[in-house]
């Protein structure tokens, strides 16, 4: 009896080690993808967090304290430069202008009487300089009179379009108090934050001659805006707490799409001539580090640290951990060991590319 255990134990074992071989056989036999890192012109795109304003954007006061008699025009509305949009209330105003102009028709008609009588030898030349300058302080207390007239009235100062009313009709008004605010935004400008390394590519490449002028804006529902921007001023200081400086870019608003407050994100985009490159799906992460199997010339594998420089669509652009002398493994990064051999299959380039566009698609 314990003969014949012994023996099942044997035949068992037999079978587990026929098992294992079996399987190692297999995964010896398996032939793997492998390519070599390459150099083309690859379209970098950087998208940065932005804060749309308008390029002009003001708050509209009162001028004078006073009932808000009248509102000519309506929220959200676009208005001309010079339209009546809110009247203070003008009666006293009214009425103090009227008295002024009386006092200086009176110095007026002084003033021209006593010239006569001058040039007559009938008054001296003291009279006739008090009298010039009883008509100029008249005058200037009409002129004084006129404009706080004029500032009952508000007009709007630029073609814009209404925010929200602060006030409503009848409202008693404190000099000072706000009223609305207008925006111009005809054209917008769009302000997002760059890193130092990011500025510092882009002062090299505006150095070089490279395109550097033309942004795009993805607006908050992921559609990318029309109209292409411009970048035309950046930010004279860093800000030490983030590192970031301030670019501005102008957007056309042609429909008015956009308003003052809105967000969205700008991308700018890089062109790499001559870029380092590898498939994304050739790598792996361990501990936020990058890495990539490579496959010597007697198909032994071997783990090697890169740096990745820049991501693009199916690609990363390689700073360095690369030659292209060196094989990567492209599939089955899950299923081989460092130290192992393999047999590999080459791919060509356009062939890598073919099966990276399939996979997205």
């Amino acid at each position: 009896m314990k003969r014949i255990f012994c023996l099942m134990v044997l035949v068992y074992s037999a079978l587990l080690l026929t098992g294992c071989q079996e399987k190692v056989h297999h995964k010896d036999a398996s032939i793997y993808a492998v390519t070599k890192p390459w150099r083309q012109t690859v379209e970098v795109n950087s998208s940065f967090v932005a804060q749309i304003k308008a390029i002009q954007h003001i708050e509209l006061r009162a001028f004078e304290k006073g009932y808000l008699q009248e509102i000519f025009i309506d929220e959200g509305q676009m208005i001309k430069k010079g339209t009546k949009m809110f009247q203070i209330m003008p009666l006293l105003r009214k009425a103090q202008y009227e008295s002024a102009m009386a006092e200086f028709e009176v110095k007026r008609i002084e003033w021209t009487n006593t010239q006569d009588l001058a040039r007559k030898k009938v008054v001296s030349k003291n009279e006739l300089a008090l009298t010039k300058a009883k008509y100029d302080k008249a005058k200037a207390a009409a002129d004084l009179a006129k404009a706080h007239l004029d500032l009952t009235t508000i007009s709007a100062p630029f073609d814009g379009m209404m925010d929200r009313f602060k006030v409503r009709l009848g409202s008693l008004l404190e000099e000072g108090e706000l009223l609305s605010t207008l925006s111009d935004i005809s054209s917008l400008w769009v302000y997002f934050n760059v890193s130092e390394r990011d500025y510092l590519n882009y002062m090299e490449k505006k150095k070089q001659g490279g395109d550097t002028g033309l942004v795009k804006l993805i607006l908050a529902n992921g559609h990318e805006y029309e109209h292409p921007g411009k970048i035309d001023t950046i930010e004279a200081d860093f800000d030490n707490e983030t590192g970031n400086v301030a670019f501005r870019a102008s957007f056309p608003n042609p429909d008015l799409l956009l308003r003052h407050g809105e967000t969205g994100n700008v991308v700018l985009k890089e062109t790499i001539e001559n870029a380092f490159v590898i498939p994304q799906k050739a790598t792996f992460e361990v501990l936020d580090k990058k890495f990539v199997y490579i496959v010597d010339n007697k198909g032994a594998v071997q783990q090697r640290e890169i740096v990745i420089d820049k991501e693009v669509p199916h690609l990363f652009v390689v700073k360095s951990g690369l030659t292209e002398q060196d094989t990567v493994l492209l599939e089955g990064l899950g299923k081989v060991n460092k130290g192992q051999i393999i047999k590999t299959k080459h791919q060509e380039v356009p062939d890598v590319m073919k099966s990276l566009e399939l996979a997205a698609n």
